[in-house]
């Protein structure tokens, strides 16, 4: 019990047996997952394997019928909705970019500085010195300094998922779920997708959902194999890459 209790509470994120069904659905079939404080990890499965169920028990969007949810040790996120856990630090960015098109890059990040959150009124805030370097510090991490005066809507495709990356990070996460982040890129934006997540991880927990393999050895880190809403497999991208049942439920296909 002892050894359990020292895993839980030293987690930046813990789930234990947790079920979700949908009309009978069972979504997820007792998934259990634990992420250090710090950690980057991978999360690769076939489609319905329960990943996009993962992160929306994880960030309040469904309740799971059974199971444990708990962020930092302790705080139960089963018990809270998804504004609350956004303000806990706990970061999504979903696999279409949402950012807004008629304004420029850097009003994006002004918008999204966890300050006042209605519109009009950041927009029209004098941002302070400190919250100018925030931004501009935004800027170079996403590599969009060169772009901060255009609108978002002339950035490519891999620019506007960097953007968003951004407007989450503006709102100082702890931890960040990341859903397919390099779906339709290029491969060099994807290998600077990878090297910008790494810089990140450097002082944020960040999950990764991911279906390009490539991109997921890139990345270098712990790889968790989803299968009909469980964990199959766990380890380094060798070691699920080369287990039989990974490779016949979705590496095979």
């Amino acid at each position: 019990m002892d050894s359990t209790h020292n895993v839980t509470k030293n987690s930046q994120l813990y789930l234990d047996g947790v079920k979700v069904s949908f009309d009978g659905y069972k979504a997820l079939r007792g998934l259990s997952l634990t992420i250090a404080p710090g950690e980057m990890r991978a999360i690769i499965g076939p489609n319905g394997a329960g990943k996009t169920t993962m992160m929306d028990v994880i960030t309040g969007k469904t309740r799971p019928d059974e199971g444990e949810v708990l962020f930092q040790g302790t705080t139960d996120l089963t018990e809270l909705d998804e504004a609350d856990i956004a303000e806990l630090g706990i970061g999504r960015k979903f696999q279409k970019p949402t950012v807004f098109e008629s304004h420029t890059v850097r009003d994006n990040l002004v918008l999204a500085l966890k300050s006042d959150r209605r519109t009009w009124k950041t927009l029209f805030h004098r941002l302070s010195g400190a919250e100018n370097d925030r931004i501009d510090e935004l800027l170079e991490t996403v590599k969009l300094k060169d772009r901060a005066a255009d609108l978002a809507k002339n950035l490519s495709h891999g620019q506007k998922q960097w953007l968003e990356i951004g407007m989450l990070l503006a709102q100082e996460p702890k931890l960040l779920l990341v859903d397919e982040p390099v779906a339709g890129m290029t491969d060099a934006e994807t290998m600077e997708t990878a090297h910008l997540l790494r810089k990140i991880n450097e002082t944020k927990s960040v999950i990764v959902v991911e279906h390009d393999m490539h991109f997921v050895r890139e990345l270098g880190v712990k790889v968790t194999v989803l299968h009909e809403g469980a964990v199959l497999a766990e380890g380094s991208i060798d070691h699920v890459a080369n287990d039989p049942r990974v490779i016949e439920v979705y590496l095979g296909r």
